[in-house]
């Protein structure tokens, strides 16, 4: 990454040890499943909330940086809370079943194929509304994360090769594993500083560090970063790192980061826009612990009479990383990206000349038409003319020849780069 905004001189090679330390620190993840494009895209901010200012050693943006990376925590268990608000239109849960589409997860299909307990569906609740979840991490080969619903519970459990998904609600069971994939003898255990090739990575942010992690390889020379005092989180004592852009034209306001001050982890993530108001994404720890957890929390036997479904058995289950055949996704064979920094915006060609359909030849706009039409405005420029739809973080220009513009940038910023790519 490039130089961070601040007044601490520093020497090249101190600057070399930064940025190899502020890799380290991006490439720590809990493995889970995959989401698809928009969760990446929502995973980048928080506003914090906090029960203090504890008196602490003052450090630097740099310092602070350095702690985050140095941080070699494997195990913790906690509570977790995560509020999303992208001021999406209240659908009745369609905008989960969009983003689930999405992410062309067999579980998110309306042809009742698939399991209830896939991943790469089951996790794309966490992109809207206020959820609950229980995290235990026993070093790179044991996690656990349990998504708290009402009066039901959805838990994905890697364990050693096993990677096993429960719905309790449908009673359903989805089970991979992730051994072999690499040629690897399953004797062989990976380092702990090393990440498996043959476990996926995590799409979907679901703890402070997840998001803290993609907020910092955000960081470069159009970025402010400071420490922005200090705070309590969860009984803990935490220093806030306060990431903002500095150029004109992106929706977000600031990025806070509560890192505890003994371990250097991540206790809370807040995103604001920059047009004010509640937080966009928050997401931060109510309980933690960095004891060891109990060995027993990584276990799992499907319960009796649960319907198993195996990982290759999955109706067009995707790769780990990649869509499937058939989901939205597959559209973005052309994505561009034009401009840099926070003011990147992804750019394809839908193909589809007059725009995206608002209503049917019976006038029924149906779930899609109703969804886009309840928050889009109607633009011209250069480029000609279309519709740009908005939210309180990203947002999209849809162009009437079928053209898209994307990014968290504000509407102005999307009519430019279609003026521009004319």
């Amino acid at each position: 990454m490039a130089p961070i905004d601040s007044d601490d001189n520093r020497t090249a090679g101190e600057g070399e040890e930064l940025r190899a330390g502020r890799r380290k620190a991006a490439r720590y993840v809990v493995p889970v499943a995959v989401m698809g494009v928009a969760a990446a895209t929502i995973g980048l901010v928080p506003a914090l909330a906090d029960s203090g200012d504890p008196d602490l050693p003052k450090v630097t943006a740099e310092q602070l940086i350095e702690k985050i990376a140095k941080s070699d925590v494997q195990q913790m268990s906690g509570t977790v809370r995560i509020n999303t608000d992208l001021g999406l239109p209240d659908l009745g849960g369609l905008e989960s079943g969009l983003m689930s589409g999405m992410s062309a997860g067999p579980g998110a299909g309306g042809d009742g194929e698939g399991s209830a307990a896939d991943p790469s569906a089951k996790l794309t609740e966490l992109v809207s509304g206020s959820h609950t979840l229980r995290v235990a991490v026993d070093g790179p080969d044991r996690q656990k994360l349990s998504l708290m619903e009402n009066a039901a519970e959805y838990s994905l459990i890697h364990n050693g090769d096993d990677v096993w998904g429960y719905d309790s609600k449908s009673n359903e069971v989805y089970h991979s594993t992730t051994s072999g994939s690499d040629g690897r003898p399953e004797k062989d255990v990976p380092r702990k500083d090393v990440p498996r090739k043959d476990v996926p990575e995590k799409d979907v942010p679901a703890t402070p560090k997840d998001f803290a992690d993609q907020a910092l390889k955000a960081v470069d020379d159009t970025t402010s970063v400071t420490v922005g005092g200090t705070a309590q989180v969860a009984g803990r004592d935490a220093y806030r790192l306060v990431v903002e852009p500095k150029q004109d034209g992106s929706t977000v306001g600031a990025i806070t980061v509560a890192v505890d001050a003994e371990t250097g982890t991540p206790l809370k993530f807040t995103l604001t826009p920059a047009s004010g108001g509640a937080a966009v994404v928050d997401v931060g720890f109510t309980k933690v612990s960095f004891a060891k957890p109990d060995a027993s929390t990584f276990d799992f036997t499907p319960p009796e009479g649960a319907k198993v479904t195996k990982g290759d058995e999955s109706a067009k289950a995707p790769e780990h990383g990649r869509p499937a055949e058939g989901g939205l996704a597959e559209g973005l064979d052309g994505l561009e990206v034009v401009g840099e920094g926070w003011n990147a915006i992804a750019t394809f060609d839908t193909g589809a000349r007059g725009g995206l359909p608002t209503a049917s030849p019976d006038g029924d706009l149906g779930a899609l038409g109703g969804f886009l039409g309840s928050f889009g405005d109607q633009v011209k420029g250069d480029f000609g003319s279309g519709t740009v739809f908005k939210t309180r973080l990203v947002n999209a220009l849809i162009t009437d020849d079928g053209k898209v513009y994307a990014g968290a940038v504000t509407k102005d910023a999307l009519v430019k780069a279609a003026d521009a790519a004319r």
